[in-house]
């Protein structure tokens, strides 16, 4: 039994003790026919979700739905930002990264999504969705592509037990020429 509880302890602390990254990455809007925009994102991972906080999150997600979770990833504490050079930084309440067979990485990141008044007022489709997750692929060069959804359904990856988009291929925020950024420590 003592084996297993030591494996459980470096599992996290192999996930929670990386160190902060950083990426960029130019965020191409597909979402509206017509008026695509295009602009650059920095994202900042200042530490890795526990695996206390993940367990947390997907019990909520298939227990009680995503209504519930909403409540959930904000009381969670911030892991880092995203921000475009022209915005303020916008908090993340989820972080994790899994090994790909290729030796790159898929990295997941969560938040809640800004509601304006209109949107709280009116409550058209996309209230239903008030979450922003973005999933990066980075190769072992350290560079790649993503996606982020603005308004989107979210899933649960059984596999590696963490929230994703419910559908990567067709969502409408590509985010191209992903770059991990150097370390500035």
């Amino acid at each position: 039994m003592r084996p297993l509880i030591i494996a459980a302890a470096i599992a996290t602390l192999a996930q929670t003790h990386d160190a902060p990254e950083r990426f960029t990455a130019m965020a191409v809007n597909m979402g509206s026919p017509g008026r695509a925009a295009a602009g650059t994102v920095e994202i900042a991972v200042e530490r890795w979700s526990t695996d206390a906080e993940r367990a947390r999150l997907i019990t909520t997600l298939l227990a009680n739905g995503p209504e519930k979770l909403l409540d959930t990833l904000q009381d969670l504490p911030r892991v880092g930002y995203i921000r475009t050079p022209t915005s303020l930084a916008y908090d993340l309440h989820y972080s994790r990264k899994f090994s790909l067979p290729d030796g790159g990485e898929r990295v997941i990141l969560a938040t809640d999504r800004y509601i304006g008044f209109w949107e709280a007022s009116n409550r058209p489709r996309s209230i239903d969705y008030p979450f922003t997750v973005i999933e990066l692929h980075i190769n072992p060069d350290g560079q790649g592509e993503g996606k982020m959804s603005l308004a989107t359904k979210i899933d649960v990856d059984k596999e590696h037990s963490t929230i994703v988009l419910e559908n990567y291929q067709t969502q409408p925020v590509l985010l191209q020429s992903v770059r991990r950024e150097p370390s500035t420590r």
